[in-house]
């Protein structure tokens, strides 16, 4: 899988980022949504806002620290490939100094490097390289640098150069083996996804009250058809009435509208002071809690701070 994503363009791979981090926003905001219901709702307004900077703070310190040891290996990687090419080089211009062996010693080099290239480096992409196998090129390069033949000061310090090149290209071509098997530990990238998922928890509670709501409207069709109702007068004659039933109808409506509205407001000033009330315990409870916290962490760096005194005493006694 990781393969795969570095395998990616940069442009495909800024959008999988991207688009699985917002995916994942999306998702805890619904679920978060979804369980804001009753108490739970309530629960969820009294987390407090100035949580959310410690959240994001730590989540940065996080990244920062991963990046650090990505960056800090691929300067150590690039350092060590610049190393060894730099020793094959020497080599290379040193060889010039045997005319004999100088043409094997360069075809060598050539073979090393394209083993390195085709060989080499997909095992260290895969982590499959390993130090215990010694290239058989630079290995035959060393018996033959020091079976030369030497003649005179400068061809012993041609030869002693050569030789130092090659234990400088072995050790690089080492280095950058054991760099290409290190990575980022699998419990600091669940640490960090962790502190994502608890960061964007976070930011959906105290975001709960913001969800979109809709209005409601209150209809009700008429069920006649807005014919006169008959009407007993005084002398027993049957009269029509003045009023048509839209007029009753839409009276009707609007008390019940108000008398809707009338109890909607109610609960939700009930609500409200509800509300109010456990945010208030709620906050005097982490205020406690974090008074205890404080209190129990001084109480340990006191403890640790006492620590050495006690050994330098125990020491200074045994001298004595």
């Amino acid at each position: 899988m990781s393969d795969w994503i570095h395998g990616l363009p940069l442009g495909w791979m800024a959008i999988l980022i991207f688009g699985g981090t917002f995916l994942s926003a999306a998702v805890i905001l619904l679920v978060v949504h979804s369980l804001a219901v009753g108490d739970r709702a309530r629960a969820f307004k009294a987390v407090s806002p100035g949580l959310l900077p410690p959240l994001g703070i730590m989540f940065g310190l996080l990244v920062a620290f991963l990046a650090a040891q990505a960056w800090g290996d691929q300067d150590r990687a690039q350092t060590e490939v610049n190393r060894e090419a730099s020793a094959l080089r020497a080599v290379v211009i040193l060889s010039e100094s045997f005319p004999g062996e100088a043409a094997h010693l360069r075809g060598l080099i050539r073979q090393h490097i394209h083993e390195a290239q085709t060989d080499e480096w997909p095992a260290m992409a895969s982590h499959r390289a390993t130090i215990t196998i010694v290239p058989a090129s630079l290995a035959q390069a060393m018996k033959t640098t020091l079976a030369l033949p030497v003649q005179g000061e400068g061809q012993a310090a041609a030869q002693r150069s050569i030789v130092a090149s090659l234990e400088n290209a072995l050790d690089a071509r080492r280095q950058r083996i054991l760099i290409s098997q290190s990575g980022v530990n699998p419990v600091k990238w669940m640490s960090l996804i962790l502190q994502a998922i608890c960061m964007l928890t976070a930011i959906a509670m105290v975001h709960v009250d913001a969800r979109l709501s809709g209005g409601t409207r209150c209809s009700r069709p008429c069920s006649c058809k807005c014919s006169p109702t008959p009407r007993q007068t005084l002398d027993g004659r049957s009269s029509r009435s003045s009023q048509p039933c839209e007029d009753r109808d839409a009276r009707a409506i609007t008390s019940h509208l108000k008398a809707t509205e009338t109890r909607t407001d109610i609960r939700n000033r009930m609500t409200r002071t509800e509300d109010f009330e456990f945010a208030v315990r709620s906050r005097a409870d982490c205020s406690i809690h974090l008074d205890r916290f404080c209190v129990v962490i001084a109480f340990l760096g006191q403890l640790i701070g006492a620590i050495p005194r006690c050994d330098a005493g125990w020491n200074k006694r045994r001298r004595h």
